[in-house]
């Protein structure tokens, strides 16, 4: 009897693939996952475009998951993309991926103005939708006899047809009944039926439905300069001298940052599949001296992040997701992308906000009546739109609204609050 022994291949358990994480005009970030992968290893990635023209990146792996970030790509392209390893001898799947497009920077603008007397100003606003829009500053109107009104109103209140002024009220005296309608500072609205406002000192007000429901004292006093939260049970504030405080479970928690220097915004998002959530302030003494300082905060802890390289003042953030390039203003315009810094060739005037709708739809604001757009691909100056004495110092966008607010330096009423509305 003859018999012989067969000895089937073992399994081939390696694994190697792509899978698409986010994508702005230019730019799309691939997460590679691999299993039984002998490392090091060198990775080809080859991209092919709607015309069937193909280009080879090498990639060397070291982990055994990797972030794939590709650059220099066209907008409103469609993209196929395959991994493989030489010496794994292995393929990945392919993947089809759509850059985004850009968005115009065709706006419309109407410019309206608040104050009858003193030095009128608003310094931050919220858009709910193109008919409920709220910005907060301190507006010095005269009386019903012509006389100047000492009491500032220090909200404006946008419902589709006219700008009304109100009157938020804050504790004169925390621990007591009396209010004030003290200058309020920042807005933050989750919807049309929440939404904080903080006075330009220590106290916050939720407004419900359209109707104050609460006023609420920070358990130490500092002066609050920007509100960012997920929800109203994760909500953060920054101020001054170094200050950032977490609401949560109706708690005021303090979060350290080792510095005494103003805190001027904090940006962030959430990821509520992902259960991942990014917060970002920035910190500097807008025309003094002190630390130039862009902080993460997490678990209650602030720590320095992305090697900030500048010895120049930070007074605004904005970024989309962990993905996102960061976009930092103030003293120039910076981004972070693809693992670097660099200073974007914008005109070097001082700007106070950034904000953006999407990676392909980001505006910024400050001095000299300057508007800066940024479309995905290129920015729009809107330098000749506005009189050099405007001063912006916040804007928001939604859909096709954008919203700027400041106010005057000189003029026929000095130091009037302005509103820039922008329709595109």
């Amino acid at each position: 009897m003859v018999s012989c022994n067969t000895t089937d291949p073992p399994p081939d358990n390696r694994t190697l693939t792509l899978t698409f994480e986010d994508a702005s005009c230019t730019e799309v970030w691939i997460q590679l996952s691999t299993e039984n992968f002998q490392l090091p290893a060198e990775l080809n990635l080859i991209r092919t475009n709607s015309d069937g023209n193909s280009v080879s990146q090498i990639y060397f792996l070291t982990t055994q998951d990797s972030l794939l970030y590709i650059d220099s790509l066209l907008p409103n392209n469609t993209y196929k993309l395959k991994a493989s390893s030489i010496l794994n001898s292995i393929s990945s799947n392919e993947i089809n991926i759509i850059t985004m497009d850009t968005t115009s920077h065709n706006f419309t603008w109407q410019t309206f103005t608040f104050g009858e007397h003193s030095s009128s100003v608003i310094y931050d606003v919220a858009i709910i939708d193109e008919n409920n829009i709220w910005a907060v500053g301190e507006i010095y109107m005269n009386d019903s006899l012509g006389q100047p009104d000492p009491q500032a109103y220090n909200a404006v209140h946008w419902d589709g047809n006219e700008w009304k002024l109100l009157r938020i009220l804050f504790y004169t005296i925390c621990g007591q009944q009396s209010r004030t309608p003290y200058p309020a500072s920042s807005i933050f609205a989750f919807s049309e039926n929440e939404i904080w406002i903080a006075m330009r000192g220590d106290q916050i007000a939720k407004i419900e439905n359209g109707v104050h429901t609460q006023t609420m004292c920070l358990p130490w006093s500092f002066t609050i300069n920007k509100i960012w939260g997920t929800s109203s049970n994760d909500l953060f504030v920054v101020g001054n001298q170094g200050n950032i405080a977490h609401y949560q479970n109706g708690q005021w928690n303090r979060i350290e940052t080792e510095t005494t220097t103003n805190i001027n915004d904090v940006w962030g998002y959430y990821d509520q599949v992902k259960n991942i959530r990014s917060v970002m302030a920035v910190a500097s003494n807008i025309l003094q001296s002190g630390e130039y300082r862009l902080i993460s905060i997490s678990d209650n802890i602030a720590k320095d992040t992305l090697n900030w390289p500048y010895n120049h003042w930070l007074k605004g953030i904005w970024f989309k997701n962990e993905y996102s390039p960061v976009y930092v203003c103030g003293s120039g315009i910076r981004v972070y992308r693809g693992g670097a810094w660099e200073e974007l060739n914008l005109p070097n005037y001082f700007t106070e906000s950034i904000r953006g709708n999407d990676v392909n739809d980001i505006m910024t604001v400050g001095h000299y009546g300057i508007i800066m757009h940024f479309n995905g691909v290129n920015w729009n100056v809107f330098n000749d739109f506005f009189p050099a004495d405007y001063i912006f110092s916040s804007v928001a966008l939604k859909k096709n609204t954008v919203i700027i607010v400041g106010n005057t330096t000189s003029g026929g009423v000095a130091g009037q609050a302005i509103i820039v509305v922008g329709k595109r």
